[in-house]
């Protein structure tokens, strides 16, 4: 039964979104049942509908609060036509005053309603071209799949939200992420920007945004229902967070030799870099600042994406870095058009094999890092540091700036990277009981400087994200101007001392906030002394060359926020207010 099937999907696809569920299926007319919560309390309640058609939903509110009114899909006045969108309808409201002039009846206070008494208004027995019809009047982005009582098939289109379409044997099925169709096929077509589709279960039609016929086949996924499922582990993040040694191991894969080649970034004049991305993704966008300008000594600058488009410009046109985990990042999306229209050569850093951004940008690197369904993200955030080492390793050889046996030790140092995070999550049990110094603050402090300064923002966003505890990464240096007023006997710190050039200094740092009395809980490499000595509690890291130290210390900091939110009872895999893939602004 098609009920069954969406209903699978859907929970393939709560780190998408999760506080209302519904569906519609064809069964002796339109049969709909939705309600706001979670996947789990609502399916013992939705029929099972003898059926073979449907569409489902599960919604993350960014247009009227969670609501049984407010969850998808939504039915026309008729009740003979059913619809789900992603994204948002920008002009919405001018719209909903339109269609009740006409005499619609609204039921819920979202932006999604108009889309579907827009297709009762023009539709004339044509469900494709009533929904390419009904688009034609809306400013915003969608991912839209609608089906009209009767019809016997499903239409849908997108703009600036992912869409694919799983091609199975007599049956086919739509999907915003290829998870959702893991175990039904191995095999989806990825719909792109503009373009539409009819989908039964005998075949697809797609057409572009002018309306012809698009012939394309279908990519085969390697990821398996396994990959996604997980596989005995309590939560998501701590299974991708044990993922990591694969995921870099997949990451580094015949990199190195493609990079080398000249197959991901091609010998191009470069002389200067901007790193673009959004949230964790910024992180790793921040720590590839270093590294490029260590390795490659290129002038390198790093901008939020939502800020980035908004810009002036300079009139320069710098190596454009856009990184983004799911490829469909909206802000990422609008920043790599505005970067092509400049005029800048762009690079993009995404996970995802057919995202959006591939076709929006020069070159594609893939992190290869497999799916990552827990909502704070692990092992793609790893894996974009072994990107930025990799571009660093390759501008640097570009331009000469560091020689053959730099190289080829920090080769054979990426190439050990999955053991010495294998060494980091030995222990793991350790750290799950250090954190006990941490559960019950109400801020922390992450302190770090250099290269490890951006790493203990994403540590410190990590915390927040699973959590609920306010913390704040700062460069330990800017104590001194602020933060030392808020340190007390109950605002723990934690605090991030490797053996670079700036371990003294930092090492000053720590001594300044035990002063003032503040729980610190050090990250350094293990058998440091000096650390220990002045910290309440101590976690080592393998010793690595200075530059990759951000890829175990994250790790470290995965573990902290993860153990922290455990003992807190919180919704690991399901943060409050959070979704995985941020496709709208």
């Amino acid at each position: 039964m098609a009920v069954d099937i969406l209903l699978d999907g859907l929970k393939r696809l709560e780190y998408r979104g999760y506080d209302s569920v519904g569906v519609a299926i064809a069964s002796e007319g339109l049969k709909v049942f939705k309600d706001k919560g979670e996947m789990s309390k609502i399916e013992p309640l939705i029929p099972r509908w003898n059926g073979q058609m449907g569409i489902g939903h599960t919604r993350w509110a960014t247009c009227g609060r969670p609501s049984k009114e407010n969850a998808h899909p939504f039915v026309d006045c008729t009740g003979r036509i059913a619809l789900v969108h992603n994204g948002i309808i920008e002009n919405h409201l001018e719209l909903r005053k339109q269609l009740e002039e006409e005499g619609h009846t609204f039921t819920s206070e979202t932006d999604t309603e108009v889309l579907v008494h827009l297709m009762e208004h023009y539709y004339d027995g044509d469900a494709h071209a009533t929904l390419r019809a009904a688009l034609s009047r809306v400013k915003g982005s969608y991912a839209v799949a609608a089906m009209v009582e009767g019809d016997g098939h499903i239409v849908v289109a997108r703009k600036e939200n992912p869409l694919v379409i799983g091609v199975g044997v007599g049956e086919n099925m739509v999907a915003s992420d290829v998870t959702a169709v893991l175990g039904l096929t191995n095999k989806v077509v990825y719909i792109q920007e503009g373009e539409s589709a009819i989908v039964s279960a005998d075949g697809i039609s797609i057409f572009d945004a002018q309306g012809s016929t698009v012939d394309r086949q279908p990519t085969p996924i390697t990821w398996t229902v396994e990959d996604a499922e997980k596989g005995g582990f309590e939560h998501f993040m701590l299974k991708e967070i044990y993922e990591q040694p694969a995921a870099i191991h997949n990451s580094l894969l015949g990199s190195l030799d493609e990079i080398y080649a000249g197959a991901v970034i091609p010998d191009i004049d470069v002389s200067s870099v901007k790193l673009v991305a959004c949230g964790t993704s910024y992180h790793a966008a921040m720590v590839g600042k270093y590294v490029i300008e260590d390795l490659a000594r290129l002038p390198t600058t790093v901008e939020l994406a939502s800020e980035y488009r908004y810009s002036p410009g300079t009139g320069e046109c710098p190596f454009t870095v856009l990184l983004t985990q799911s490829g469909e990042t909206a802000d990422t999306l609008a920043a790599a058009r505005e970067a092509r229209r400049r005029g800048c050569r762009t690079l993009a850093v995404t996970n995802v094999v057919g995202s959006t951004i591939s076709r929006e940008v020069d070159h594609v690197f893939y992190t290869n890092a497999g799916p990552e369904i827990g909502v704070a993200a692990t092992k793609t955030f790893t894996t974009q540091l072994i990107a930025m080492y990799l571009l660093g390793l390759r501008l640097g050889a570009m331009r000469q700036t560091i020689d053959r046996t730099k190289v080829r030790h920090l080769s054979t140092e990426l190439r050990s990277m999955p053991r010495y995070v294998s060494g980091v999550l030995d222990r793991a049990s350790q750290i799950e009981e250090v954190v006990e110094m941490l559960v019950d603050a109400r801020d922390i402090f992450y302190l770090g400087r250099n290269i490890n300064y951006p790493t203990m923002l994403e540590g410190a966003l990590k915390l927040k994200e699973i959590s609920y505890i306010h913390a704040e990464g700062y460069a330990a240096g800017e104590l001194k101007h602020g933060p030392l007023a808020l340190l007390d006997a109950s605002t723990p710190v934690v605090a991030a001392c490797v053996n670079d050039h700036t371990r003294e200094k930092m090492l000053g740092n720590i001594s300044e906030v035990a002063a003032r009395d503040s729980p610190v809980l050090g990250i350094g490499v293990e058998g440091d002394r000096e650390l220990a000595a002045i910290t309440d509690a101590m976690i080592g890291v393998p010793r690595v060359p200075p530059i990759l130290s951000p890829v175990p210390l994250t790790v470290v900091l995965q573990l902290i926020a993860y153990y922290v939110a455990k003992k807190k009872g919180c919704s690991i895999d399901k943060p409050r207010n959070l979704a995985k893939s941020v496709t709208v602004e």
